[in-house]
């Protein structure tokens, strides 16, 4: 599991050495002509071989407007940059997902107000019921009743753009965060919802 010490807040990840040999092997396989780096079509080949998926024309265009226009395209130091962003993110969002799961607990795809104070109460004991609606609230996205899981990531993700650990409910209510990320609770919720 990709849980830091802390609780819920992502941390910087790192590949193992296997990893990296294979991102290096990937590299070199896709750059064919040994070119010494990835072009737009190498680089959307590495990232079917690694991810499973082809790459849109969005974000392959992000990608290449980011590399260094100096060159012809995408260096290895570039690529394994890219690669431990995106295998980063992608662990994140599966660490989302599995908190959202656990709050869950009828299984319905949504949370409800009451799935809210079951999980702050265990988390932050001592957080008001006051402080528990008006974070449902601020998440509640549509004002349904309900939090759907995008409606979860996106207030889990909200602002973190330089930051990943600063989401909305961090950047408005850093309160509950100091209770919610540092709860010796986190080990025994996931040993009870997994």
């Amino acid at each position: 599991m990709f849980f830091s010490q802390a609780g819920a807040r992502p941390r910087m990840w790192e590949a193992s050495p296997s990893e990296h040999k294979k991102w290096v092997e990937v590299f070199k396989a896709c750059d064919e002509e040994n070119k010494g780096y990835l072009s737009r079509e190498d680089f959307k080949v590495a990232v079917v071989m690694l991810f499973g998926y082809k790459p849109s024309k969005i974000e392959a265009d992000a990608v290449m407007s980011s590399v260094d226009p100096n060159t012809s395209g995408i260096l290895l130091k570039e690529f394994l940059d890219i690669v431990r962003k995106k295998k980063e993110a992608q662990l994140y969002r599966n660490e989302i997902r599995h908190i959202f799961t656990a709050f869950d607990r009828h299984y319905r795809g949504y949370l409800t107000l009451e799935d809210f104070k079951k999980a702050f109460k265990q988390v932050a004991p001592k957080l008001s019921e006051r402080i528990i609606l008006e974070v449902f609230r601020e998440v509640d996205q549509d004002s349904d009743g309900h939090v759907s899981f995008k409606d979860f990531e996106y207030a889990m993700n909200y602002g973190q753009k330089d930051d990943p650990a600063k989401g909305l409910i961090s950047t408005k209510y850093p309160k509950i965060c100091d209770g919610f990320h540092h709860s010796q609770f986190w080990p025994e919720f996931w040993l009870s919802h997994s």
